[in-house]
Order: structure tokens, then sequence, then C-alpha cells
């Protein structure tokens, strides 16, 4: 991947149906997830989901809409492998799966769910914890 890959946007899930929280930083925790989110769980695949801003702009979306932790920007995240790691900043992620749409992403438009499958994001799991800035280049390992 290119060098111009970056973090640009992040958030946290305070809790189920709450609305995500815009940070500038985020702590991640290796083995459970980012602090203070409602996905950090021990041995989860599940703690942080990742979307390419591209697809979000492509959807007239904003970021946190669809409710992910991580949106980035020249990174092609749906052409990456299950167990590749991804350093941001001072974290270094697993690719566990790709997120796949759920019936929620109607309550946002009505046909979202169809229009965002292939491009939903992936989801990873914290390997190495530590800080993730807005701005941070994002390196496949």
């Amino acid at each position: 991947m290119s060098n111009s890959a970056i973090v640009v946007a992040l958030h946290i899930c305070p809790g189920h149906r709450k609305p995500m929280i815009p940070v500038q930083a985020l702590e991640t925790i290796a083995e459970k997830g980012i602090q203070g989110d409602m996905h950090a769980l021990e041995h989860s695949t599940r703690h942080v989901l990742l979307i390419e801003q591209e697809t979000l702009l492509a959807l007239n979306l904003q970021a946190g809409m669809v409710k992910e932790n991580i949106t980035t920007a020249g990174i092609a995240l749906m052409s990456l492998k299950r167990g590749q790691d991804v350093r941001l900043g001072g974290a270094l992620l697993r690719i566990t799966n790709e997120c796949m749409p759920c019936t929620r992403l109607e309550e946002i438009r009505p046909g979202l769910q169809e229009l965002i499958r292939g491009k939903r994001g992936m989801l990873a799991r914290v390997v190495h914890g530590g800080m993730i800035r807005v701005g941070d280049a994002i390196h496949v390992v």
C-alpha cells in the first residue's frame, strides 16, 4: 500500500444503539480493543471496524454513520486478507473478517444494506495496543 494511506476519522461506540463519539485519538489495548468502546472484549475478532472514506463519500455518508471506529483514506481495505497485519499509529491490528452489512443499515437509508455489500469494511482485532490519532499513517505489515 502507498505511504499516502491515513486515518481520517476515529469513533468510539459507547453502547448499543448509542451514537458514535468522534475523537481525535483513541487508545487500543492488546487482545481487548478500544478503550471505552462497547466492543472491547477479550479475545474477540471484532475489536475494531475500519471503512474506507472513499466508500462513505460514494454513498453520501458521514464518518461514523455506519458505526465504524476507523475511517481510512488511500488504502484498499477490502483487498486485505484475513490474518494480515496493519499498523496505525502505535497500534497493530490483525484483519479477521469482512464486515457483513446488517439490517440496521436500513435505518440510516432504505437500500443501504445492499448498496454497501462488499464495501462494508473490515473487522480487526488488536494485536499490539497503542494510540491511534487522526492523521496517522497506515502501513500494511
